[in-house]
């Protein structure tokens, strides 16, 4: 009678398990880790790859053009996309957001992000010196590359690199944001 109880329990435990692991109760750890990739917008080499997490900040950080002040695009990772989510910047001039809802705040004038993009073409520019931040790690995009890079959520990079090239979604070189699209003009 033992032996039958000790087989029945061990069914039943491997039963509950099969259950977990097919409605995917059971989550591998990491496995919401993604990886923020930046590639080269003509060749598509990856130039840097950064583990990224659901919420994560992405920040795009470089010296207004004119103005000579920081501005930041702050991007949240929201699945395989980077949703803007704010823009700061520290002073009122070309390029910048003026007939947007500004917050001044201690971080500077604030101005809400829109949209989600499956990723996002910057021209990294010495006088701008654009650096890319996450998790508090700075990485220079200005000596990583040799031209415009793509930024895009777990590397699926390549297909839509050629979609861009055969699309009127041509880089822009100037060096601020366009705030109300989300679309970085950089």
């Amino acid at each position: 009678m033992e032996r039958s109880t000790r087989w029945y329990g061990s069914a039943v435990v491997v039963a509950i398990l099969v259950v977990f692991v097919a409605t995917g109760a059971v989550v591998a750890p990491g496995a919401t880790e993604r990886t923020l990739v930046v590639a080269d917008a003509d060749s598509g080499e990856s130039l840097l790859e950064v583990p990224v997490d659901e919420g994560d900040e992405v920040i795009l950080s470089y010296t207004h053009s004119v103005e000579k002040t920081p501005v930041q695009d702050v991007y949240v990772v929201d699945g395989a996309e980077l949703r803007a989510d704010r823009m700061v910047f520290h002073s009122h001039g070309a390029g910048l957001p003026s007939d947007e809802p500004i917050e001044r705040t201690d971080e500077g004038f604030v101005v809400d992000g829109e949209g989600s993009h499956e990723e996002i073409v910057v021209s990294p520019g010495s006088i701008a010196g654009h650096e890319l931040v996450v998790d508090g790690e700075r990485y220079d995009l200005v000596e990583r590359s040799n031209g415009s890079v793509v930024l895009a959520i777990d590397g699926t990079i390549g297909d839509r690199l050629t979609a861009l090239r055969g699309s009127d979604s041509a880089v822009d070189d100037r060096s601020e944001s366009d705030a109300r699209s989300g679309r970085l003009l950089v």
